[in-house]
C-alpha cells in the first residue's frame, strides 16, 4: 500500500476535556453563539455536534422563547445520536429527553405506510405540548410538503449532516431551509462535518448563507486534542482483475475494521454482493456460524474467534437484528469487523474502529471524508487510524485506461483534500524584514498562537487581505475553497500528471478561475489576495507532508517549520509548488513504466479549451496586460499566464471574425 498522507498529533487531550457544564471544546464554542437565529456548525466527526445541539436547543427552549426543537437526520441509524441523554450529571441545567412517541427513527421497515404514519406523527407533534422530536430528512420533507413553513414558527429546526441540502432549486431539503429563512420566524441549526457537497453544488445560496453565524472547529483541533489517537494514515492499494483476490493484502484482522464494498452498479462490483461477502469471510478465516443473540457471523481466524457484522444483507429481520446489536456495543470486543454497502458512513458511531477499508473509487469527496471519520474517534489503546482505498490499477492494455486513470487522479485529489483539512489553521502575513526570520520572532522561524493554535507565517511579497470581504473568505471559507479546487475536473486531470502543465499554470491560471467563479463580486486585487492565501496554504501543507513522508513520519508542525526555515520564503517560491505533484509521484511508484507512460500521454492529450465564461473572466486581465506591457500577449510566451491571456484574445478574435462573416452573408 502506498500511503499518501500520514499525520501525527500531540495528544493534548484538550478537545476531550469537559468544563463545569459538561461541554467539550467544540461544544463550548457553539454554545457561545446560542443566541443566533441561524447557526451553521462545521466540525469533524466525533467532535460532539449532536450534544452541542442538545445544549443549544435546550437553552433556546428555556431562555429564548422557542417552543419546540425538531432534529432531522439523513437516516434512521443516526437518530440514535439524539436519544435521551443525561446532561445534568455533567453540570448542565437540564437533561435532553425525547419521548418515545416522538422518536421517529425507529427500526420499522421503510414502507410507504410506515412513512405516512411518521408524517402524521410529525404533524401531531406540532399541536402537542411536547418539546423535542427526532426524525429523518425524508419525514421532514414530506411533512413540510403538507404543512408549509407557517407551523414551524417559533421552532428550532436542527438539520444534521447539512451537506445533504443544496442551493439547487430541485433539492427538497434545500427548499425547506430556504422557505424557513425567507419567512424568518423559525430558528435553524445546521450541522455538518463536510460542508461542501460531493457534487460540488452549493449548499446554501450566498444571500442565505450570509444570515448564518458560522462556528468552525477544525480536524486538526479535534485530532490534536485527543488523548489516545496519535496518528492518521491515508493510503491507496492497486489491484488487478477482481478486488476480492487482493483484499487479503490490505485486510489486517487484528485491527477493528469497517469494509465498504462497492455498490452493485459500480464497475468494481462482481454484481453478486452476497458472494462478495462470502469471499471476504473466507479471507478472514473459517466460518463457524451465527451468534443468535447479535446476528453477527462467527469466523475463526488463527486462534481468535472473530465477530463479523453483515450490513449488506437485505433480509429485514436479519438486518434489523444486526443494526440493533451495533447500537448497543458496550466494549471493544463486541464486534471485530463490519462489512457494509452504502451504510456505516456518516453518523455511524463505533469508537474502536481503527481501519476504514473502502473498495473502489468514491466520486464524492464528502463521502470519503465521512468514511474516514468512522476511524478517527478517540478510544483507549487506539493509537493509529487508517483509511485504505483499494482501487483498480490502470491497465495500459485496456481500452478503459482513461476511466481508470481518471479515478486514480481523483483519488489523488481526495487525498490532497484530506491532507489540507487535517492540517492546522494558518495566518499568513507580509514579511517586512527581508533578512529576518519567517515567523517574525527573535529566535524562531514560525510562531504559534497558544490561544487559537494558529500558525503564523511571514512571506515576502505576500498580499494581506485589504478588505473585510477578503478577511471573511480567508477566515471562514478557505477549506471550502480547497474542496472546490480538489473537485475541479480540469485541475484533477491536469495538475497531477500532465508534464506540460507548470506549477505556475496551476496556481495562476486554474485556481484563479475557481475563485472568480465562486466570488464574482471580488475585484481583481481581492481575487489575487484570496489566491495567495489559498495557494500558500495548499503548497505549504503539501510540501510539509511530503517532507514528513521522506523523514519517517515526523509531525506536520516540525515539517512546516523545516520548510519555512529559509530566508527567501516568498510568494514566487510558493507559486512554484504544484501541491498535486507529490501525491502523484508517491502513488505512481506502484505502476509500471508502460502504464505511467500511457497515463501521461492520455492526460497530455487533453487540451484545456477556454469557455466563454473563462474569456469573460480573463478579459479584465487581458486589458490590464496590454496597458502595462503596451503589447498583446503572445501564445509562445514562457509565462503560462501570458499564454492563457493570448488564448483568450485568440478566442475573441475568432468570435469577432465569425460574427463578421455571419453579418456579411445576410
Amino acid at each position: 500500500m502506498q500511503e499518501l498522507v500520514h499525520v501525527t498529533y500531540e495528544q493534548t487531550g484538550e478537545s476531550q476535556h469537559q468544563d463545569a457544564m459538561g461541554m467539550r471544546a467544540m461544544q463550548r464554542r457553539v454554545f457561545k453563539e446560542r443566541g443566533s437565529q441561524y447557526l451553521l456548525v462545521k466540525a469533524p466527526p466525533a467532535s460532539g455536534k449532536s450534544r452541542a445541539l442538545m445544549f443549544v436547543g435546550l437553552d433556546k427552549l428555556e431562555n429564548q422563547g422557542i417552543r419546540k426543537v425538531i432534529v432531522a437526520v439523513p437516516e434512521k441509524s443516526i437518530g440514535n445520536s439524539f436519544r435521551t441523554t443525561n446532561l445534568t450529571s455533567g453540570g448542565f441545567f437540564t437533561d435532553w429527553v425525547v419521548d418515545s412517541r416522538w422518536n421517529l427513527c425507529t427500526d420499522e421497515p421503510e414502507t410507504r405506510t410506515v412513512e405516512k404514519g411518521k408524517v402524521q406523527a410529525f404533524k401531531s407533534f406540532l399541536t402537542q405540548p411536547d418539546k423535542i422530536l427526532v426524525c429523518t430528512h425524508a419525514t421532514l420533507r414530506f411533512a413540510f410538503d403538507d404543512l408549509g413553513p407557517e407551523p414551524f414558527d417559533g421552532c428550532v429546526l436542527a438539520v444534521d449532516e447539512f451537506h445533504h441540502a443544496s442551493a439547487h432549486e430541485q433539492n427538497r431539503l434545500g427548499e425547506v431551509v430556504r422557505a424557513l429563512v425567507e419567512r424568518d420566524k423559525a430558528h435553524i441549526v445546521a450541522m455538518t462535518g463536510s460542508y461542501f457537497r460531493g457534487d460540488a453544488e452549493m449548499v446554501l445560496r450566498p444571500e442565505d448563507e450570509a444570515k448564518f453565524t458560522r462556528v468552525t472547529y477544525t480536524y486538526f483541533e479535534q485530532l490534536n486534542g485527543y488523548e489516545h489517537l496519535k496518528s492518521l494514515g491515508i493510503g491507496y492499494h492497486f489491484y488487478k482483475g477482481v478486488y476480492l483476490d487482493s483484499i487479503s493484502e490490505v485486510l489486517d484482522c487484528n485491527k477493528k475494521t469497517i469494509i465498504h464494498i462497492p455498490h452493485t452498479a459500480a464497475a468494481e462490483s462482481t454484481k453478486d454482493k452476497y458472494s462478495e461477502v462470502g469471499h471476504i469471510l473466507d479471507a478472514i478465516g473459517d466460518y463457524k456460524g451465527v451468534d443468535p443473540a447479535t446476528g453477527f457471523y462467527l469466523v475463526q481466524s488463527g486462534d481468535r474467534l472473530l465477530k463479523v457484522a453483515d450490513l449488506v444483507e437485505d433480509d429485514p429481520e436479519k438486518r434489523m437484528r444486526v443494526q440493533a446489536s451495533l447500537r448497543k456495543l458496550e466494549d471493544r470486543d463486541a464486534v471485530d469487523i463490519i462489512i457494509a454497502m452504502g451504510m456505516a458512513k456518516e453518523g455511524f458511531d463505533w469508537v474502536w474502529c481503527e481501519h476504514a477499508l473502502t473498495v473502489g473509487y468514491r466520486s464524492s469527496l464528502t463521502e470519503i471524508i465521512q468514511i474516514i471519520g468512522r476511524a478517527t474517534r478517540d478510544a483507549p489503546n487506539k493509537v493509529h487510524a487508517q483509511f485504505t482505498n483499494l482501487i483498480a490499477e490502470p491497465d495500459a492494455t485496456q481500452d478503459t485506461v482513461i476511466s481508470a486513470v481518471n479515478d486514480m487522479l481523483k483519488a489523488i485529489s481526495a487525498s490532497l483534500l484530506m491532507e489540507q483539512v487535517m492540517a492546522p489553521k494558518f495566518k499568513f502575513y507580509t514579511r517586512k524584514d527581508p533578512d529576518g526570520p519567517a515567523g517574525g520572532g527573535d529566535d524562531a522561524d514560525i510562531e504559534i498562537d497558544s490561544n487559537t493554535g494558529e500558525i503564523h507565517i511571514g512571506i515576502k511579497g505576500f498580499k494581506e487581505p485589504s478588505t473585510e470581504r477578503v478577511r471573511q473568505i480567508v477566515e471562514e471559507d478557505i477549506n471550502d475553497l480547497v474542496a472546490n479546487v480538489c473537485q475541479d475536473t480540469v485541475i484533477a486531470t491536469q495538475a497531477s500528471a500532465n508534464p506540460n502543465v507548470t506549477p505556475e499554470e496551476v496556481n495562476k491560471v486554474f485556481i484563479p478561475r475557481i475563485i472568480e467563479s465562486r466570488y464574482p463580486d471580488l475585484s481583481m486585487d481581492e481575487q489575487e489576495e484570496v489566491r495567495q492565501q489559498l495557494v500558500a496554504r495548499m503548497s505549504i501543507v503539501a510540501k510539509a507532508n511530503d517532507e514528513a513522508r521522506k523523514s519517517g513520519r515526523v509531525g506536520i508542525l516540525e515539517m512546516i517549520k523545516k520548510f519555512i526555515n529559509v530566508q527567501d520564503l516568498n510568494i514566487d517560491l510558493i507559486d512554484s509548488i504544484n501541491p498535486f505533484q507529490q501525491a502523484y509521484e508517491v502513488l505512481s511508484k506502484s505502476l509500471d513504466s508502460k502504464t505511467l507512460a500511457q497515463i501521461q500521454e492520455a492526460i497530455a492529450g487533453k487540451k484545456v479549451n477556454l469557455t466563454e465564461e473563462d474569456v469573460v473572466n480573463l478579459f479584465p486581465k487581458l486589458q490590464r496586460f496590454v496597458e502595462q506591457h503596451k503589447r498583446q500577449p503572445s501564445l509562445n510566451s514562457a509565462d503560462p499566464v501570458e499564454r492563457v491571456l493570448a488564448e483568450a484574445r485568440a478566442w475573441l478574435v475568432a468570435k469577432k471574425r465569425e460574427r463578421q462573416q455571419q453579418e456579411a452573408s445576410q
